[in-house]
Parts: structure tokens; C-alpha cells; sequence
């Protein structure tokens, strides 16, 4: 279940002490660190221990010493808790191992271990892609290109597999079979629906779910604010696409502040309240513009490979229908309007809609507010 080469792991008994423990809830780094303390260094020495026997003197809030209590030895719960992966197939990455995001490591409230669904890969620049469930209309087509155009560049992106922007993000590199990691604020045994499936996308392409949550944990409104600093942590750098003044993001932004990693965002109209959130990290300072996939991956260096865009010699074109590829050929990079292409077409607005909806979802065209269309 875990990664245990002895040259940079710790022992498996100081492991499986450890995944006893993250086990109880309420237990969370500090507190660990604090009960490592007390074991003198190693977690181990509990194990071999009845829990009775310690549990008295252990410096952990009351509700965790009930907990502990209740447990006849840490042995008999990590056993509990690796039957529990096994029944869902969970892998657990502890510090320090290769599945691991090595980010991570060295973050202060760092988890020490996570549990996951997929197979992380090799080392890489990563970058949190990171915005609103409910943006302005059209803007998810956008965020899917833009994220694609970034793992095509090799660059790994992370985000929470959250409704909207999130999800579009994960689509971006899912569509290239680019690595793309979630961290969920769920234990990955209680994914709701959409979460589930979505999940076979991610096991077919090279995706990777991540939580520190022990099986069985339901998502809440505490658990997303915790996994955002995850998001933040795992990444070279944060990029929110789209945030209202209310969004979670705005908790990741802050997380990558923390943590000294760069945060950017993207420019929205003033007059947009999907993008007041963006526009008020670049008010104050706390976040870069960033207007482009090839100004973005630069800054964690990666020099990107601009997509090639559809044309008549690619696979993409001949994926289009007929009505959509005469559409795509009335628009230009300067956004026109739905009646500017209607009056150009021999299409009847219905038949141009749908054309149009067909280039959106390829991520071809961007339709801005308003009803304008542009190539992207």
C-alpha cells in the first residue's frame, strides 16, 4: 500500500503508527508533532505500547484522548485503516516517498501522509489552476483551452475538481493526457457524484486524486478551506482564473501567500462580479496579472509549445461537423457578435448555435459576455 524503500523512508512501524494516528479525528499535524514529541522522537515506541498505558499523558485535546481511548493499541488501528484503503483501492504516501508530492515537503501543517487514486508522476512544474463554481457565462470553454495550452507546455496542473472552473481546468489537461492532480476535501471513499465520475477520466489519462482524509471522512465547510493550502502547497505557483469577493480561491490565493509561492490572476471587467475577486488581488497587490498560458508557464519555467489551432490538415477539423466548421471560419481573434456571424452565414440561428456550442465545448472559440465569439 505504501512506498517503503529504506534509503529515505522512515521505518514501516514508524509508518503505520503514523497512519494509526492520522486516523483519529481531530488529530492533525500540529498535534502529531506534539505526540511525536512525547514518544521521544518516534511514534513506533507507542505502538509497541497499549494505548492505555500513555494515553493519560499524551498532549492532545480531550476529544482526541476519548478517541485514543477507545482503541486497544495503535497496531490494531492502522490495521482497521489499511482494510479500508484495500476495500477502495487507496494508496497512502507518506513524507518523503516518491508519491509524495515533493512540494509538499518542508510546508508548515503539512499532512503527513495522503491517501490517493491514480500514480503520481515524475517530478515536474506544477501550477494550481484555481476559480469560481458558477463564472460569467463563457468563461469555462476559456479556462479548459487555457489549462490545456498549459500541459501541453508540460506543466502539471492542480486544482480541487470543484463544480466549474476547477473541473474545466482538469478537462484542459485531461485532453491532452497530461498529468492533472485534485486535491478533495473529502476522504476519497466519499466523493459525491459528480467527483465519481469524473474519476475514471483521471485513471485513463494520468490524473491523480489526492486527500489527507482518512476513509469514511465527509466533505464540510472546514474540510475545503484545509485542502486549499494543499492546492497551494503541491504547486510552483497559484493562478486564480475567475473569483467573486465571496470564492473559496480567494483561501487558496492566500494559502500560496503563506506559503512564498507567486500568485497571479487573471484580469476581469470591472462591472463583473465573477471576476471582483481577481481584480481585488490585483488592486492590493497580492497577485500578478497574468493574461496568456505562455506568460504563465514561463514564470515556472517552462518554455511552452503554443497549440497548434485547428485547421483543415488536423484531427480537430475533421471532428467537426459541417455547421461548425463553417462557423469557425466567419470568426477572427477579435470578438464578433451573434448577429455579425449570423449575417455572414447561411446558417439559421438555431443551426448557428448549436455550431457555436460544438466549438465551445472543442475549445475553439470563446464566447464572451454579451454573445460575442472569438477563435481562440
Amino acid at each position: 500500500m505504501a512506498d517503503t524503500q529504506t534509503d529515505i523512508n522512515p521505518p514501516w512501524d514508524e509508518q503505520r503508527a503514523t497512519l494509526a494516528l492520522w486516523a483519529i479525528a481531530g488529530l492533525g499535524p500540529r498535534t502529531l508533532a506534539a505526540v511525536r514529541a512525547f514518544a521521544g522522537g518516534a511514534l513506533s515506541r507507542l505502538a509497541s505500547t497499549p494505548v492505555r498505558d500513555w494515553v493519560a499523558d499524551v498532549p492532545v485535546p480531550a476529544t482526541v484522548r476519548q478517541r485514543l481511548a477507545a482503541v486497544a493499541s495503535l497496531d490494531t488501528l492502522a490495521s482497521r485503516t489499511e482494510e479500508a484503503c484495500a476495500r477502495t483501492g487507496l494508496q497512502v504516501a507518506f513524507a518523503g516517498t516518491p508519491a509524495y508530492p515533493a512540494r509538499l515537503v518542508g510546508v508548515e501543517d503539512a499532512p503527513p501522509l495522503l491517501f490517493h487514486l491514480g500514480n503520481p508522476g515524475p517530478p515536474r512544474r506544477r501550477l494550481a489552476m484555481v476559480g469560481s463554481r458558477h463564472p460569467d457565462q463563457g468563461f469555462l470553454p476559456f479556462a479548459r483551452t487555457f489549462a490545456r495550452r498549459v500541459a501541453e507546455a508540460g506543466v502539471g496542473v492542480v486544482s480541487g475538481a470543484a463544480e466549474g472552473v476547477d473541473r474545466a481546468c482538469h478537462w484542459g489537461a485531461l485532453d491532452v493526457g497530461a498529468e492533472t492532480w485534485a486535491f478533495l476535501g473529502s476522504a476519497l471513499d466519499a466523493l459525491d457524484p459528480a467527483q465519481a465520475r469524473l474519476l475514471p477520466h483521471f485513471l485513463e489519462r494520468g490524473g491523480v486524486y489526492f486527500s489527507e482524509l482518512p476513509p469514511g471522512v465527509r466533505a464540510s465547510t472546514t474540510t475545503f478551506p484545509r485542502r486549499n493550502r494543499l492546492i497551494a502547497g503541491a504547486s510552483d505557483a497559484v493562478l486564480v482564473m475567475r473569483a467573486g469577493l465571496e470564492s473559496g480561491s480567494l483561501y487558496t490565493a492566500e494559502a500560496a501567500r503563506v506559503q512564498g509561492r507567486p500568485v497571479f490572476a487573471l484580469p476581469g471587467d470591472v462591472w463583473q462580479p465573477a471576476a471582483a475577486g481577481c481584480n481585488a488581488l490585483l488592486a492590493d497587490g497580492r497577485a500578478r496579472a497574468c493574461t496568456s498560458a505562455e506568460t504563465i508557464c514561463a514564470v515556472v519555467g517552462v518554455h511552452p509549445v503554443r497549440a497548434v489551432p485547428a485547421g483543415r490538415d488536423s484531427g480537430w477539423w475533421e471532428a467537426l461537423s459541417v455547421e461548425a466548421r463553417g462557423a469557425y471560419g466567419l470568426l477572427d481573434r477579435v470578438p464578433r457578435s451573434f448577429d455579425e456571424v449570423l449575417a455572414a452565414s447561411p446558417l439559421s440561428p438555431a443551426a448557428l448555435t448549436s455550431a457555436l456550442v460544438e466549438l465551445e465545448l472543442s475549445g475553439l472559440v470563446v464566447q464572451h459576455p454579451g454573445k460575442r465569439y472569438e477563435k481562440v
